[in-house]
């Protein structure tokens, strides 16, 4: 099955939060970027995949006009690892984490679309899952930076059927105010995104006992401080998570030998896309780390995430951006419903993506890259 077109495409869709938008992750976030491949074989099968954009869409686009999309141009799209282990040898030299990884990531997610679509069978049928219909989501807010804005966001989840809730707050009134809002049921979690030392780090777990958080997530800087992380988790008393900026398997085994994680959130549009998933899931059994999956994008990558949750780590929670897009370019199957999202079950990822949505919204016109 020779892969005879490539086709990249960047979106940008406005999105409704609730409050007005706080910089994150380099990021004033008022839309939400996507970065999407689509990959064209001579049988007629085509495969769909997402790469990690956000704030660097324009660098991670550049990696797939101009290196990706030439590379594999006439390649065999069974062939996912092979493709997998000589772009990443070719394409190391670049960095092994950054946009050259994110664009793999693309890859390889399209490629197993094609390989689902081409057997007939929903993805996480092919990782060997058993039918999950439905996952329990969890409603990760952004960051508001108010605690009044924090409580209301709080309330509007559970009013949408949320019993779980992540914060993107990193200071300690707002994330009281949050346990607050929720009251003592409903599950807490706080991601705040790598700023603090291992003193500071320290200092703030305890300052947030009372917020009773199920886990706290990338609290030291920099993320590949793992003995310093393995510090705050003995010593912070709350669990620890972290990974979605890991660079590849050998990051986990080097978290997982320091101890420095109790959940792995590896990001399948960044970590080198489902092979990569299911070489970390393993690694994280055989070390006891529970397997929690990143999920911050609304493209093939959400769907990927979808079906390597069901398949993978069926009783994890699914992150779930607290976010209301203008337009779901999956006609609907991006939203969650009394707090838990729908599993594809058609073949491959499930559904591709609406073209009118994507005109709509694209930020260029399309590359396309023919043999």
């Amino acid at each position: 099955m020779k892969i005879t077109g490539v086709e990249t495409y960047w979106t940008q869709i406005p999105f409704d939060m609730g409050g007005k938008p706080k910089v994150m992750g380099g990021l004033n976030w008022q839309v939400m970027n996507g970065v999407w491949l689509r990959v064209l074989t001579d049988q007629g099968v085509e495969g769909w995949g997402e790469a990690f954009g956000h704030a660097c869409s324009a660098a991670t686009m550049a990696v797939l006009d101009t290196q990706l999309a030439p590379a594999i141009l006439g390649q065999d799209a069974r062939d996912i690892a092979g493709l997998r282990q000589r772009l990443a040898q070719a394409f190391h030299i670049y960095g092994r984490n950054g946009p050259h990884v994110f664009a793999l990531s693309s890859l390889d997610i399209a490629l197993w679309d094609i390989a689902g679509k081409a057997a007939g069978q929903p993805l996480w049928r092919l990782l060997g899952g058993t039918p999950a219909g439905s996952l329990r989501a969890y409603a990760s807010l952004l960051r508001y930076g108010e605690a009044s804005a924090v409580a209301a966001a709080c309330e509007r989840a559970l009013s949408r059927g949320y019993r779980d809730v992540k914060l993107h707050e990193i200071t300690t009134p707002d994330i009281l105010a949050a346990r607050r809002a929720l009251g003592d049921e409903p599950r807490l979690m706080a991601d705040v995104n790598c700023p603090w030392t291992v003193w500071k780090a320290i200092a703030m777990a305890r300052e947030v006992q009372d917020a009773n958080l199920t886990w706290l997530e990338e609290p030291v800087w920099p993320p590949g401080d793992f003995a310093g992380l393995a510090r705050v988790r003995l010593e912070g008393g709350i669990p620890i998570a972290a990974g979605e900026n890991a660079a590849g398997l050998q990051d986990f085994k080097a978290a997982f030998d320091a101890e420095a994680q109790d959940i792995a959130q590896p990001s399948v549009t960044k970590i080198g896309g489902p092979s990569a998933m299911i070489e970390i899931a393993a690694l994280a059994r055989a070390h006891a780390v529970r397997l929690v999956p990143h999920n911050a994008y609304f493209g093939a990558g959400y769907l990927a995430s979808l079906h390597l949750v069901a398949a993978l780590a069926p009783e994890a929670p699914f992150e779930r951006l607290f976010i209301d897009l203008r337009d779901d370019p999956y006609g609907g199957l991006l939203d969650a419903k009394d707090g838990s999202v729908a599993v594809p079950d058609g073949p491959g990822l499930g559904r591709d993506p609406d073209m009118a949505v994507l005109r709509k919204y694209q930020v260029r016109e399309p590359a396309r890259h023919r043999l």
